[in-house]
C-alpha cells in the first residue's frame, strides 16, 4: 500500500477499482431457491393425463387445466378465447410443441391485453398438476334409498350380508342344487335311516 501523506490525496491502488466489482457481483450472486422452469413445467403438463405422451407437444385441454391452476383464466381470459387462440396457431394439429405454445402464449396476451411475462410467471409457479376437485358422494333423496341394504326385499337382500356390506358374486348368483334330489323333495339324505 502507498503511504498517505498529510495534505496530499491517496494515490488509487491497482487493485482498488476491480475489488468493488468482485464484492457487487458476489452480493449479487446468492444462491436463490429455484423451482421448476417453464419448460419443466410445459412437459408435466403435457403428460398429464396421458401415458404415451412424451411430454414434447401440449393439448388444448391440458393447457387450460394448467391455466386454471395458475390461476390465468378468470373473468378476463377465459377458456373460450384460449380455445379460440390456440386454433390460431394449431392450424389443423391437435397439440403445439413449447414454441407454438409460447407464440401461443405472446397471441393470446397480445389480444386480450395481458402481461405474457406475468402469465408465464404464474404458470411456472403454480406447481405439478394436481386433481384436486373430486365429485361429492350425494347422500339424500332417491341415492339414499337406494343405498340402504335394510329396504331391499326378497332376493336382493340376499346380496347384502347382516352389517350392510356386499356379498360379491356369492349374492348374485344361485348355485344349482346338485345332489340328484329333485327341486321341492323335502326328506333329502333320510333313505339310509328307513332302509
Amino acid at each position: 500500500m502507498a503511504a498517505i501523506v498529510e495534505g496530499s490525496s491517496p494515490a488509487p491502488e491497482e487493485n482498488s477499482s476491480p475489488a468493488p466489482k468482485e464484492n457487487a457481483s458476489n452480493e449479487n450472486t446468492t444462491p436463490a431457491v429455484e423451482g421448476p422452469s417453464f419448460k419443466d413445467q410445459f412437459k408435466l403438463f403435457a403428460k398429464f393425463g396421458d401415458c404415451k405422451s412424451t411430454g414434447e407437444a401440449i393439448t388444448l385441454s391440458n393447457s387450460d387445466k394448467w391455466m386454471k391452476q395458475a390461476k390465468v383464466i378468470d373473468k378476463k381470459l377465459t377458456t373460450t378465447d384460449t380455445g379460440i387462440y390456440y386454433k390460431m396457431v394449431a392450424k389443423a394439429k391437435r397439440t403445439l410443441t413449447i414454441k407454438e405454445y409460447e407464440q401461443f402464449l405472446d397471441t393470446l396476451a397480445k389480444n386480450k391485453k395481458a402481461d405474457v411475462a406475468e402469465m408465464k410467471q404464474k404458470m411456472t409457479s403454480c406447481g405439478p398438476p394436481t386433481t384436486s376437485k373430486t365429485t361429492p358422494t350425494a347422500a339424500g333423496g332417491a341415492v339414499s334409498r337406494l343405498t340402504d341394504h335394510t329396504k331391499y326385499t326378497g332376493t336382493h337382500k340376499l346380496r347384502f350380508d347382516e352389517t350392510g356390506k356386499g356379498r360379491g358374486k356369492v349374492g348374485r348368483e344361485d348355485k344349482p342344487n346338485d345332489a340328484g334330489y329333485v327341486q321341492g323333495y323335502k326328506d333329502q339324505g333320510s333313505y339310509e335311516n328307513t332302509h
